[in-house]
């Protein structure tokens, strides 16, 4: 299919298979007739300076630079080339945009090479699942049970089934997420869980669990009883803090349809949780929570203001103390650009890019933070099948040397 490059499964085909010899080239002078010898680059560095120049390539790159000889396959294998790796600095967040509902089949967009691959996601058998990511690692649980909890590198493929969490069974809502430390490789996993009090509709029970991968134990740290508000399936680790979006119960203004709640991971307080409500920081139709460089950014839908439940734009902030700063508002010809938006929509993000994407069409919309620039991504190699095909999405950042 035209614009699909499916890279990541050729290079591991051709890893089993063993590599082949790679053609010697030359080069035409400017007269076109004379043949210049090219002296390879090959022949003249030393492994270590390789390793060095190879691992500051982007990770498409250097899984094609595997592919070139054995030499180079064995270095982008070695585990001293995965430290080198691990040295430099991030990459930047690829999107994986699923294709069906019923499989999970997809593309995902390089934005340094402006291209989409074809990749095959390990374990999870469905696009709603619940998908939180970091540094390299993905998350996946499943939307039915709960009861089925991966971490995984989509790239290299490499995967561990962690133990259930504890708590409630069968909640009405949850809400994932993970934080992987850099310099060690462990991750820490939250699962916010929330269920209605039994014949009360404005009180919800909500609980956080923790799960530690150095200790491989999950722990619940917060259970509370909450009145007027619920959970819900956006949360997000950020500088050591949980922050998780949370809905009204019923009724109310409409400033107050959303709130967010904090929870500190090292101290664990057994504060209320109430207590650190933050507002939101106007009428929102949905909210998007994401970490970028450790700072909390909300991607939101603006509600019109005589009918908050219709969309009217999208808004950017990101959150100083207990105060919204707004960062950017989509421009209309933007806006326009999807076609028909729903009320919501997805969106994620990390380090300095911020993915849009309507669930009604494959476009898919790039906002780079630091610049504030709009961009559409190249066009996905998918095509809308029958008007009610849904399209989603998450981002993770791609890393070679990542494993759960």
């Amino acid at each position: 299919m035209e614009g699909e490059t499916s890279w990541v499964i050729n290079c591991f085909e051709d890893s089993t298979r063993g590599i082949g010899e790679f053609d010697s080239f030359s080069e035409l002078s400017d007269e076109g007739s004379k043949e210049v010898n090219a002296v390879s680059v090959d022949l003249i560095l030393p492994d270590d300076l390789l390793e060095r120049i190879l691992a500051c390539l982007p990770v498409a790159s250097i899984f094609r630079a595997g592919c070139v000889c054995k030499r180079w396959h064995e270095i982008v294998s070695s585990r001293r080339f995965l430290w080198n790796f691990s040295h430099v600095l991030p990459q930047k967040p690829w999107y994986f945009m699923f294709t069906s509902s019923d499989e999970p089949v997809g593309y995902a967009f390089d934005p340094i090479l402006q291209k989409w691959y074809g990749i095959d996601l390990p374990r999870i058998k469905t696009s709603n699942w619940f998908i939180a990511s970091s540094c390299g690692l993905v998350s996946f649980m499943d939307n039915d049970s709960r009861s089925e909890l991966y971490v995984c590198n989509p790239i290299t493929k490499h995967c561990r089934k962690l133990q259930e969490s504890p708590g409630l069974k069968f909640p009405d809502y949850s809400a994932l997420a993970i934080s992987v430390n850099r310099i060690s490789h462990g991750y820490t996993i939250s699962i916010v869980k929330s269920k209605q009090v039994p014949g009360n509709f404005f009180q919800w029970d909500l609980s956080i669990h923790i799960y530690d991968s150095d200790t491989r134990m999950w722990v619940t740290s917060c259970t509370e009883v909450l009145t007027g508000w619920r959970g819900g399936d956006e949360s997000v680790i950020c500088g050591g803090v949980l922050y998780v979006l949370i809905y009204s119960a019923g009724g109310g203004s409409p400033e107050t349809r959303h709130g967010l709640i904090t929870y500190n991971l090292s101290s664990r307080s057994s504060h209320g949780l109430l207590i650190s409500f933050i507002k939101v920081p106007c009428p929102l139709t949905c909210g998007r929570l994401m970490n970028l460089n450790e700072k909390l950014v909300m991607v939101g839908g603006i509600g019109k203001q005589d009918r908050p439940d219709i969309i009217k734009g999208i808004g950017i902030w990101v959150l100083n103390g207990k105060d919204w700063q707004e960062i950017a508002r989509m421009p209309h010809k933007f806006f326009q650009g999807f076609g028909e938006l729903d009320d919501v929509f997805a969106s994620s993000g990390m380090d300095n890019l911020i993915y849009i994407q309507s669930y009604g069409a494959p476009a898919l919309l790039v906002f780079y933070f630091n610049q504030k620039r709009w961009k559409w991504s190249q066009k996905c190699p998918v095509t809308k099948r029958f008007p009610l095909q849904l399209f989603t999405g998450f981002c993770f950042e791609p890393r070679i040397e990542m494993a759960p």
